[in-house]
C-alpha cells in the first residue's frame, strides 16, 4: 500500500478534529448540510457506497442511516479506529491510490477528501483511476476539491489578509499547492474546470461540478455562535440557487463533482 504523507497524518492525528469542523463551526455546518443535500440528490437508494478518505465517518454515519451499505476507507489509523466504533458500516485502513476493493464492486465511490491531499497530478489521476475501477458500469463517482480562491476569500473576510501576507495566498493561487507550513496541511487547490477535466480524463462521463457552500460561507464562519442557526437556512438556499452558476462557483470554498462510469 502506498504511504500517506507523514505531515498530513500528523495534522489529522495531532492537530485537527474533522468532526468538530463539520458540526460546530458555521462554515463546516454549511458544508456538511450542502454535501448531504447533493449526495442525497444523486445517490440511488440502497447503494453499495465506498467512502474513500471518509475520516471518522461523519458522512458514512448518515449514509448508512439512509439505508446505504457503506465501506469507509481512510489512511489515518486513528480515524479508522474511531469510525469502526460506530458499528453501522465497515471501516478499514487504505489508500485512495491503491484500493483493495475488486473491480466493479460498488455502486458509488466517494472521494470527499483525497484529491486535495494529493499534490501531484499523477497521484490524483491514480486515485480517480482507482475510483473508476472499483465502480460498476453506470455507477457514480463523486469527488470534492478545495477552491483555489478559498484561502484568499477566507483571509479577506476575517480580517487577516494584509499586504505582508498577501503573497502567501497569491502563490497558492498560482500553483495550486501549499506546503503545510502556514496553518493548513499539505494540500492542492483546484479550479472548477480543472477538477472536471481530471474526472473526465479518468473515464468519468457527464461530469458536473457544483459549488458546495456558496457565497455566504465566510459570513457564517465569522458569525457569533448564537447567530449560526438563524443564518444557515438562507445560506443553504443561496448556495443551492447559485451552485452551477459559473460566475459564482468560485465563491464556494469547496467544489463537488460527480459523473458516471462508462457502461
Amino acid at each position: 500500500m502506498t504511504q500517506l504523507d507523514p505531515v498530513i497524518r500528523s495534522f489529522y492525528r495531532d492537530r485537527y478534529v474533522e468532526d468538530d469542523r463539520l458540526v460546530v463551526r458555521g462554515h463546516g455546518r454549511l458544508e456538511f448540510l450542502r454535501t448531504q443535500e447533493l449526495l442525497r440528490r444523486w445517490l440511488p437508494p440502497a447503494s453499495d457506497v465506498l467512502d474513500v478518505g471518509g475520516a471518522t465517518g461523519v458522512h458514512a454515519r448518515w449514509l448508512a442511516a439512509d439505508g446505504h451499505r457503506v465501506t469507509l476507507v481512510d489512511p489515518v489509523p486513528e480515524h479508522v479506529e474511531q469510525a469502526a466504533t460506530i458499528g453501522t458500516f465497515a471501516a478499514e485502513e487504505g489508500d485512495a491510490r491503491a484500493l483493495r476493493q475488486a473491480d466493479a464492486s460498488v455502486d458509488v465511490t466517494l472521494l470527499l477528501g483525497p484529491l486535495y491531499h494529493l499534490v501531484e497530478a499523477a497521484d490524483r489521476a491514480r486515485a480517480l483511476a482507482e475510483a473508476v475501477r472499483v465502480t460498476r458500469p453506470g455507477g457514480l463517482v463523486v469527488a470534492a476539491g478545495i477552491n483555489r480562491y478559498g484561502g484568499l476569500l477566507e483571509a479577506g473576510s476575517n480580517g487577516t489578509l494584509t499586504e505582508e501576507n498577501l503573497s502567501l495566498f497569491l502563490d497558492a493561487f498560482a500553483s495550486g499547492s501549499i506546503d503545510g507550513t502556514k496553518g493548513f496541511t499539505v494540500a492542492y487547490f483546484h479550479h472548477a474546470d480543472e477538477l472536471a477535466t481530471e474526472l473526465t480524463t479518468a473515464g468519468v462521463t457527464d461530469v458536473e461540478v457544483l459549488g458546495i457552500e456558496g457565497p455566504a460561507s465566510n459570513i457564517l464562519e465569522n458569525a457569533a455562535p448564537e447567530a449560526i442557526e438563524t443564518l444557515l437556512p438562507a445560506a443553504v438556499l443561496l448556495a443551492r440557487h447559485v451552485e452551477s452558476d459559473p460566475n459564482l462557483q468560485a465563491a464556494s470554498p469547496h467544489f463537488l463533482a460527480h459523473g458516471r462510469v462508462v457502461d
